[in-house]
């Protein structure tokens, strides 16, 4: 199992950043083991690789960070719960495709000990709940919002970032950007749903899950 580093109150990007590029050097060379740390950041805005200018709407609301990770735009801040996943790969199969279904799982599982349903959609990274409540998109289907993030990069088989999970950020704070590229839908959280769920909550129910959904058996197992 990988140490569980838990940070209280707002960490910095900066520091989050140097601390996750040391880990990852050290789990690779075999000096460290693997490590998963739940943190919040202060309001921030992150560019992934495949980040679009025109869909960072307001570039002087909060700082920009340009993280590395796969994805586009991503919005951090106090209320949303960061899962930073430093993980070895290439102890656990070097299925890349498998990883990220296994860390959708993760967020999925977790949700569900809350009642929510997640979705996993094609062309739309992270997880949506779907809101029957609102009304129907123009082509008919559910409204869906996103309520957790998911961008990953890689060194040495070795994973850093990872997810994050809105429990009760500032929902307003996202319109500055358009998060992860997707103007049609968009971002909800547990507080928004309508539950009292505390970081610490998320936190038991994170650790909880981890396990079954990431056992060594089950993810070298997977292929898809």
């Amino acid at each position: 199992m990988p140490e569980w580093k838990i940070s209280e109150g707002l960490t910095d990007y900066g520091t989050a950043l140097a601390f996750m590029e040391q880990r990852v050097e050290a789990i690779a060379e075999g000096e460290a083991g693997e490590c998963i740390w739940l943190l919040e950041h202060p309001p921030l805005y992150t560019a992934g690789t495949s980040a679009r200018v025109e869909d960072l709407k307001e570039p002087d609301r909060f700082p920009v960070y340009d993280a590395r990770r796969g994805g586009q735009y991503t919005y951090h801040g106090p209320g949303q719960r960061v899962v930073y996943v430093m993980l070895d790969l290439g102890a656990r199969g070097r299925d890349v495709r498998a990883f990220v279904k296994q860390l959708e799982h993760w967020v999925i599982t977790t949700l569900g000990e809350f009642n929510i349903t997640g979705h996993i959609r094609d062309g739309r990274v992270g997880v949506w709940v779907e809101r029957p409540e609102k009304p129907r998109l123009p082509d008919g289907t559910i409204a869906e919002d996103k309520i957790a993030a998911i961008g990953i990069r890689l060194r040495k088989w070795v994973s850093f970032h990872g997810i994050s999970i809105n429990v009760e950020p500032d929902l307003e704070h996202f319109t500055g950007i358009v998060p992860c590229g997707i103007a049609e839908h968009g971002v909800t959280s547990l507080a928004d749903l309508g539950l009292p769920v505390t970081m610490q909550d998320l936190d038991v129910a994170l650790m909880r899950s981890f396990e079954t959904v990431f056992s060594s058996e089950r993810f070298c197992g997977e292929t898809g």
